[in-house]
């Protein structure tokens, strides 16, 4: 079969509220820095009310990754649940804009669209407080097996992780994907998620992962250990490809014995760290659905996350195609 998409992701379709502050701010509400929580509706409504002014943009890690996928010229595809309502309907308009394949049919009834709200403090770090919403209402019957065995490579959300009726959707996802001879991705996405789900994550990258995307500290998380270099390799030997970033010492990449090292594209000034590892994913997958060398799959992921983070938002504001062109890639 020929392969109508060269990547196709499942996540969590958040919108995104963007907005900049201090420690003080942090501190006053109980935030922890450079950390990512859950809250509730009511929560979501106060701590709105709270943040500076900002800015409003559709979200959530995987589809912030086919949003890179897509500027570098590639065909991409999302399986993401949003609601019947007015953000539900801002999401779906952005990933059609952008020329990405989104058919999920929109909740009907019950939780809102989700949203994240993000507090970047002057260092660029930046502080999430996330209402899921109508995202964790996905299911297996909203993976769309023309779409999963239609795509070289399909890439998940590990934030998705925690709800049952998602495992679900994943294994679906494999199933279909291996079935047709395609390839399945996920990212850990944060450690928090390593820590809740350790030994099922565990399980799931061993039986059905062929790429596994990680930074230090979810990498050092899941294997419980503090040295960077024996978590990276222990991943790699459960997959075919580990991706391992480590912020400004690039990332590792290591498969079938051979490690590669990647450095960090140098950025003038770090504006806003928000997509940076969505924004690596998109480019190390793009270089692999071309049949692009491993070295140079890191390249264009260090590219694409040097662009990301020199601006806010979590998204590319350039085209990361002619920006590959321009940088020789």
């Amino acid at each position: 079969m020929t392969a109508l998409y060269d990547v196709a992701g499942i996540g969590n379709a958040i919108v995104d509220v963007i907005a900049q502050c201090d420690d003080a701010f942090l501190a006053q509400e109980g935030l922890t820095k450079a950390s990512m929580a859950l809250i509730d509706p009511a929560r979501a409504a106060t701590l709105y009310d709270a943040m500076a002014a900002g800015i409003e943009a559709s979200g959530g890690s995987v589809a912030n990754t086919m949003a890179g996928i897509a500027s570098f010229g590639a065909k991409a595809a999302y399986i993401g649940k949003v609601a019947d309502d007015q953000l539900g309907r801002v999401f779906r308009h952005d990933m059609k804009a952008i020329g990405c394949t989104f058919t999920t049919p929109s909740l009907a009834e019950g939780p809102a669209t989700a949203q994240c709200l993000i507090n970047v403090t002057p260092d660029a770090q930046r502080t999430m407080s996330t209402y899921l919403g109508a995202c964790v209402e996905l299911n297996s019957a909203d993976v769309d097996p023309e779409i999963i065995e239609a795509a070289q490579i399909s890439y998940l959300e590990g934030y998705l992780f925690d709800p049952p009726e998602a495992r679900r959707a994943f294994a679906k996802a494999a199933a279909l994907a291996h079935g047709a001879g395609r390839k399945i991705a996920i990212t850990l996405s944060d450690s928090f998620v390593v820590e809740r789900h350790r030994a099922g994550l565990l399980g799931f990258i061993e039986t059905q992962c062929d790429i596994v995307f990680a930074n230090a500290s979810e990498v050092c998380a899941l294997f419980e250990t503090d040295d960077f270099d024996a978590a990276a390799q222990a991943l790699a030997d459960r997959v075919e490809i580990a991706a391992v970033t480590r912020s400004e010492k690039g990332s590792v990449v290591i498969s079938k014995g051979q490690l590669h090292e990647i450095s960090a594209y140098p950025v003038e000034k770090v504006v806003d760290t928000t997509g940076a590892g969505d924004q690596y994913a998109a480019g190390f997958l793009y270089g692999l659905s071309q049949g692009r060398p491993l070295p140079v799959c890191g390249q264009l992921g260090s590219l694409a996350a040097a662009e990301v983070i020199d601006h806010y938002g979590p998204r590319p504001q350039v085209s990361l195609r002619e920006l590959a062109q321009k940088n020789g890639l």
